[in-house]
Order: structure tokens, then C-alpha cells, then sequence
């Protein structure tokens, strides 16, 4: 066999394994493979075993398969335009939460190479080093203040040193290296599930069962407010529109002789409400009054004794 039929053969084998795998499971995480290694690659693929699938290859050949096999499920037609740069394939069933734990947990260290894009912000920690004092001129290209303090050179201050999205130069990435610091990491990069047809952001997979309740309630709520204000009764607005109903029943009934069995109650209690506080009412007045009399009679006493005493 030459060595164009064992090409040929290959792609086939895998276009089969490929459209195998897109009938076999209906989730998908769409991963970035940006400076990751075939041996991570092989680590994740041992820790992901028994739980999900993991499938790369040229993105000629992926867009392809697809393309051949949307005729059978038209759903994989939104993959086709996330299909570019370095990506690759996590196929699973169940447990995406627990599969992505996995997947953004392999990382490793890395030092910052010159020309790169820095994926976070690097700063150079203060502190003492391990550089001998002839280093000093090279610290001192980069303005970044040092003393020597035994024998060696110390960083008076943290040096923020690199910006996150800014391309790493040739005195970074040689002063990185001269403190042996790796400021990077990294791993997979998850940048899209695909479930069943939906293509949703990986960031749901860190929703909890309390937060989609929290946002189905959310949804129901709007969806009544909506229902009232323009007046189309659903299913959510239902149990506010008889509510509303209700009181206004009961707000007439009180107001008039119209009266109702759920009223009853409340217009004797309002009915029996002056007479009650009646009684405390004159008793009080009562009280008041009598001082009066009492003081009235005084008076009169006192009036009565001063004409004896004069007459």
C-alpha cells in the first residue's frame, strides 16, 4: 500500500470516529489548545477516561465530517463556525460541571517567552533575589530599583512587569527567566458547550440548582408583570388577577349594604369596634368630670365659710 493510501485510509478512519462519536454523545465542549502539550493532553485524557471522550485533529477535517454528516443531524450545523485556531473536542454524556472541574484543573507552569500574549498580569515580587551585584546594569535597563544586601540584589518594590493581553519583549522574558519565574499557566480553555443542539457560554456550567430556581422565579415574575400591564392573562399573571379581583370585591362589600360571606366577619367586627370604645370613652370623661364637681363644691364651701366668717 503507498503511502497516499494509507493517507487516504487514515482520514477515513477518522471521519468514521468522528461522526461515531457526534451520534454516540449529545454534549460537546469546544476547547482551546493553545500551548498545551501532548503530554498534558495525555494527562487529561487518563483523568477524563470513563467519563468523556477527548478528539482533535485538522480543522479541514472536522469542518468536513460535519458538513457530511449534517444531513443525518442539521443541529451540528452551528458548530461549523467555531471550528477555527487551535481547538479540539471533549464528548460527553452527563456531568459537565465535573468534566469541566477536570479539564481547567491540568495546567502547568510556564515560563514567559518572548513574542507570546500574555494571558495575565505579571509582577515582579519585592524581596531578595539570587542575582550577584554584576546583574545590577540589567536591572537598572528595566528602571527597576534594587540594592545590594549580602552579596546579592534585592527588589525594593513589586515591579508590575507585564500587562495582561500585551505581548511579552525580549527584557521581560530574559529577566523572567534570569528569577527563574513562571508566570504562566497554562491548560484547555473551554470556550463553548454544545448540548443537544443548544449552544450555550461554559459559564452556565457553574450555575447551581438554587441559581436556576432563583432565575426561573425571576422569569415568572417578569412574565406576570408583563401579563398585567398589558392586560393578556397567562398562567403566571392568573393567581395576581383574582387576587386583585377579590379585594376589590371585599373593598365594595365594606363600603356598602352588599354584603358577602367572607365580609360578614369584618363588618360586625367594625360594627362592635365604636361601641367598645365608647364605654372606656365616657368612663374617661366621667373621671375628668367628677374632679370638677368635687372642686366646684370645695369652692362653694369655701365661699359659704367666708361669708359666716365675715357676717
Amino acid at each position: 500500500m503507498s503511502g497516499g493510501d494509507d493517507t487516504a485510509a487514515r482520514k477515513q478512519q477518522y471521519f468514521a470516529k468522528l461522526i461515531k462519536l457526534l451520534d454516540e454523545y449529545p454534549k460537546i465542549l469546544l476547547v482551546g489548545i493553545d500551548n498545551v502539550g501532548s503530554n498534558q493532553l495525555h494527562k487529561v485524557r487518563q483523568e477524563l477516561r470513563g467519563k468523556a471522550v477527548i478528539l482533535m485533529g485538522k480543522n479541514t477535517m472536522i469542518r468536513k465530517a460535519i458538513k457530511g454528516h449534517i444531513e443525518n443531524n442539521k443541529s451540528l450545523e452551528i458548530l461549523l463556525p467555531l471550528i477555527k485556531g487551535n481547538v479540539g473536542f471533549v464528548f460527553a454524556k452527563d456531568d459537565l460541571a465535573g468534566i469541566k472541574k477536570i479539564v481547567l484543573a491540568n495546567k502547568i507552569s510556564a515560563p514567559a517567552k518572548a513574542g507570546t500574549i500574555a494571558p495575565n498580569d505579571v509582577v515582579v515580587p519585592k524581596g531578595q533575589t539570587a542575582l550577584e551585584p554584576t546583574h545590577t546594569a540589567f536591572f537598572q535597563a528595566l528602571n527597576i530599583q534594587t540594592k545590594i544586601n549580602k552579596g546579592a540584589i534585592e527588589i525594593i518594590n513589586d515591579v508590575p512587569l507585564i500587562k495582561n493581553g500585551q505581548k511579552v519583549g525580549n527584557s521581560e522574558a530574559a529577566l523572567l527567566l534570569k528569577l527563574d519565574i513562571k508566570p504562566f499557566q497554562y491548560g484547555l480553555v473551554i470556550k463553548n458547550v454544545y448540548d443537544s443542539g443548544n449552544l450555550y457560554d461554559p459559564s452556565v456550567l457553574d450555575m447551581t440548582d438554587d441559581d436556576i430556581v432563583a432565575k426561573f422565579k425571576q422569569g415568572v415574575k417578569n412574565l406576570a408583570c408583563v401579563s398585567l400591564a398589558i392586560g393578556v392573562p397567562t398562567v403566571a399573571s392568573l393567581p395576581h388577577s383574582l387576587v386583585r379581583g377579590y379585594k376589590n370585591i371585599l373593598s365594595v362589600a365594606l363600603a356598602t349594604d352588599f354584603s358577602i360571606r367572607q365580609t360578614e366577619a369584618l363588618k360586625k367586627a367594625a360594627a362592635s369596634a365604636p361601641a367598645k370604645s365608647a364605654a372606656p370613652a365616657a368612663k374617661t370623661e366621667a373621671k375628668k368630670e367628677e374632679p370638677k364637681k368635687e372642686e366646684k363644691k370645695a369652692s362653694e364651701e369655701d365661699e359659704d365659710m367666708g361669708m359666716s366668717l365675715f357676717d
